[in-house]
């Protein structure tokens, strides 16, 4: 639980570094009390993600006033800190599962991009990403979800039990999962690009901040959360 205070507080920091070309701040936090978990913090966590995210993109907008730049921060990172917690209390190898979902994903989407990258995903808001790139993390979360499925099952039954989808039903979701990832990366890269900023931060040498490390995961691990709490 230190470690995840930890991991939000600099991500936090990061976010309150990041400033816009005319000196404003991108994204303001200016201290919060969570003082529980609800289900509708992830509800509203996934609308923010499956429809604000997606039109946000398209049409380039960032918050022009610090209390909406601050509500931004607020659905970005509380509710990854509340999943967090809570997908923990559910089990550790289910909290690692999801999260590898994530990372799994994004390899495989740098990897395939880079080899066989031709259609650009969004060329505005980050230039590397491919469709291409896109069906190579598919098809990788595919072999992860038939791993879970039919291996895994036998070692974590725990892990799959609350959630009753079956082999199909787990595909989808972690499907699911992986295109809401790219939501979150490609989210994190527009408020980057409109920083005027390359990394979120310099406290991980080589690897920016820590916002640059959790991008996908605070997107990915909300909406798991809520689907876990149906």
């Amino acid at each position: 639980y230190v470690l995840i205070v930890a991991a939000v507080c600099a991500a936090l920091f990061g976010l309150e570094q990041a400033k816009s070309p005319t000196g404003a701040v991108v994204l303001q936090h200016d201290g919060l009390q969570i003082g529980g978990l609800h289900a509708a913090v992830y509800l509203g966590a996934s609308l923010f993600w499956m429809v604000v995210v997606p039109l946000w993109l398209w049409r380039s907008w960032l918050p022009q006033t610090r209390w909406l730049a601050a509500l931004t921060g607020l659905l970005v990172l509380v509710p990854i800190w509340l999943a967090l917690v809570e997908l923990r209390k559910l089990g550790p190898s289910l909290l690692l599962l999801l999260m590898s979902v994530a990372w799994i994903s994004d390899s495989a989407a740098y990897f395939t991009g880079r080899r066989f990258g031709r259609h650009k995903l969004a060329p505005s808001i980050s230039p590397r990403k491919t469709w291409e790139g896109v069906a190579g993390a598919a098809l990788a979360v595919s072999l992860y979800a038939a791993i879970w499925s039919f291996t895994w099952q036998a070692y974590f039954p725990r892990v799959l039990k609350p959630m009753h989808f079956g082999a199909f039903g787990m595909l989808l979701f972690l499907w699911l999962l992986t295109a809401i990832g790219i939501y979150g990366d490609l989210f994190e890269s527009a408020l980057k690009r409109r920083a005027g900023v390359k990394d979120s931060g310099a406290l991980l040498p080589g690897h920016g901040g820590v916002l640059d490390r959790i991008d996908a995961l605070t997107s990915v691990l909300p909406v798991a959360a809520l689907v876990y709490l149906l």
